[in-house]
């Protein structure tokens, strides 16, 4: 982890760590058991890759706080500028925040106020820990699109809360493993979540980070000079060139297409879009940490067999984002 944070301040730039807890979205090739704020069980097709989670006990969930800010120090003894605490994709935070994943009757249930205690807790333990210098940023769905689940108005909450409490930054996101918005779509064009950037800047002083769908200079430029978010957040992009942000800067990209990943049978790739993606990107980017140039391809089969090769029969559901 010191090779990594020192490696990632070069040229004086910032590297944050992710600081995250799956709660019951850790498949069944990770846990027996896993934890969550209720026990409510995965729905869909997704759900026979995961076991049946169960309610975690007040003293467990104090534990957790605590394995948080732990990691949070550990992240600055190693020489990471920050950590970013993950509320978003349907991990236990954004369990926590969720009224239809969180129904709970203790502090930590009901309303809205005591859906993001955990959240709070985390933010000011580790706040408390490292003080006001130390980076904390926030990874937060604009919604869970569920009926039901975590909404706009719950989301505009949350980040005026960690906002009056100073928090450094907000990343705005959205969707989980059943409804995995994150992941876009090929039919989408556009940043995936701008428009939830764009109400939260009216409503926190905060600064924002948009991440998603950002394919060109023009949608980048434009989400900037319009007001509508602070910074750009991308993923799969980098991976495909590394380079990225030095050819913005000398001019010379204008935008990036990503491959679409096909077995050749539709059924399948409908079926296993997330799972074929996500698995060319762990292959891709394991091949950048040897450094070795990427393969640019869109046979699935590979990333398909590398990804069975991770997690057995659980590799045919839809995995981590």
């Amino acid at each position: 982890f010191k090779e990594w944070a020192q490696a990632g301040r070069t040229n004086d730039t910032e590297i944050w760590m992710q600081l995250n807890h799956p709660g019951k979205q850790s498949p069944k090739s990770l846990t027996k058991q896993p934890v969550s704020p209720s026990g409510v069980a995965m729905k869909g097709s997704i759900a026979k890759g995961f076991n049946q989670s169960r309610a975690l006990h007040e003293v467990e969930i104090k534990a957790i706080v605590q394995q948080f800010i732990t990691s949070a120090v550990l992240a600055q003894e190693a020489g990471f500028t920050g950590v970013q605490i993950h509320a978003a994709h349907g991990y236990l935070v954004n369990q926590f925040l969720s009224p239809i994943e969180n129904k709970r009757t203790d502090k930590y249930g009901g309303s809205i106020q005591n859906r993001m205690r955990l959240l709070v807790e985390i933010y000011e333990g580790i706040r408390n820990e490292l003080g006001k210098s130390f980076n904390i940023g926030l990874k937060l769905n604009s919604a869970d699109f569920k009926v039901g689940g975590f909404s706009k108005e719950d989301f505009i909450e949350v980040a005026k809360k960690l906002n009056e409490l100073k928090i450094d930054l907000i990343e705005i996101s959205g969707g989980n493993y059943e409804d995995p918005k994150m992941a876009g779509s090929d039919k989408e064009t556009a940043p995936y979540f701008i428009s939830y950037a764009t109400l939260l800047k009216k409503e926190v002083s905060t600064p924002i980070v948009v991440t998603g769908g950002f394919r060109s200079v023009v949608s980048m430029e434009d989400a900037i000079t319009q007001n509508n978010t602070d910074f750009i957040g991308m993923a799969r992009p980098f991976v495909v060139n590394p380079n990225i942000v030095n050819n913005i800067y000398i001019n010379t990209f204008s935008d990036i297409k990503l491959p679409r990943l096909t077995t050749g049978i539709k059924v399948m790739d409908k079926a296993l879009g997330p799972v074929l993606a996500n698995s060319y990107y762990c292959q891709q980017m394991k091949r950048i940490g040897n450094n070795k140039s990427i393969i640019i391809k869109t046979n699935a089969w590979l990333p398909l067999i590398f990804s069975f090769s991770k997690h057995g029969k659980t590799a045919l559901t839809r995995l981590r984002e």
